[in-house]
């Protein structure tokens, strides 16, 4: 698909580079607080999944704003990711596994063991394309964050984070709710109705009764057989709410490419990916019918490219 095929469908795309912003997913977390007001008093915020970047870039540019210089010393941003991330400024890097109880203690002394007013989570595994596959994955790996967070939150903090609606949603749904006291379900503009995503909005953290902050196991409530045997049944309606302003651009729509009379110019992504999983792949110079070595960290593998197509 070409460059300028994919601008024509995808506005947000297009702005997203326009405006300096890493992807086009930073205008889902602005538009969320649009509604939500999510910033609203926040000085100490953690990004987990953090890489390319955007949400830090707006965590970066919201909550530094119009703040004086001593205010600015209080505003502290922390970015979690597995994955190497190009630096932003006001924000430090953590590369760590939000599995792990190591990377919660880590990112508690970068604030001093401060507990933190907001969470934020865009992370989402390769889709593969197997609905009831995919949902699961992205169902544990909210539980994961959620996990993590419960070491990380103070009472009444927040937590924003990408969920996919599917038929066991309510599941992950009562969940949350254990945890805090409003749940919301948000569908900003920017994100396209044809895709699953949404956003769980969960205002007021609270840890349950007697719950003890765990990693060992991410399995939903398998932790607390307490907590699983109340989601049995799910008595409340969960919220859901569309973010965003009615003259916001429309995400499923095809917008011209000059619009209100400005030429358009293409732009390149403003941060390309510093280590993709394709960065290897891309380095390869292969002709058909030939092997290619490939060296990985403790092994050689050949393959055969004979019907290998490389752009």
């Amino acid at each position: 698909m070409g460059r300028t095929s994919k601008d024509r469908r995808d506005i947000y795309y297009r702005l997203a580079k326009e405006q300096g912003w890493r992807a086009r997913s930073a205008f889902k977390l602005m538009q969320i607080d649009e509604h939500f007001n999510i910033f609203d008093g926040v000085v100490r915020v953690v990004d987990l999944c953090a890489a390319p970047g955007s949400w830090s870039q707006v965590l970066s540019k919201r909550l530094y704003a119009d703040k004086t210089e001593g205010e600015q010393d209080d505003v502290s941003i922390v970015a979690v990711d597995l994955q190497t991330m190009a630096p932003l400024p006001g924000v430090t890097q953590i590369k760590g596994d939000i599995t792990k109880e190591s990377t919660a203690k880590e990112i508690l002394s970068q604030f001093s063991d401060r507990l933190v007013d907001l969470v934020v989570f865009d992370g989402a595994p390769d889709v593969t394309g197997l609905n009831d596959h995919d949902e699961y994955i992205q169902a544990q790996l909210v539980v994961a964050a959620i996990n993590i967070s419960t070491y990380l939150l103070k009472p009444q903090g927040n937590f924003v984070g990408k969920i996919f609606r599917g038929k066991e949603v309510s599941m992950l749904l009562a969940w949350l709710e254990k945890f805090f006291d409003s749940v919301i379900v948000a569908k900003p503009r920017s994100s396209r109705n044809s895709s699953i995503e949404a956003f769980a909005v969960c205002l007021g953290f609270r840890l349950p009764d007697g719950f003890m902050p765990s990693l060992d196991n991410l399995s939903i409530a398998r932790n607390d057989k307490r907590l699983r045997d109340e989601m049995v049944v799910h008595p409340v309606t969960t919220p859901f709410v569309a973010c965003g302003s009615l003259d916001s651009f429309d995400a499923d729509m095809t917008y011209p490419l000059n619009i209100n009379g400005v030429e358009y110019v293409p732009r390149e992504p403003v941060q390309a990916p510093i280590s993709p999983p394709y960065k290897r792949a891309k380095t390869l110079i292969t002709s058909r019918g030939k092997s290619v070595i490939i060296m990985h960290d403790v092994e050689e593998t050949i393959i055969n490219t004979q019907r290998l197509r490389l752009e």
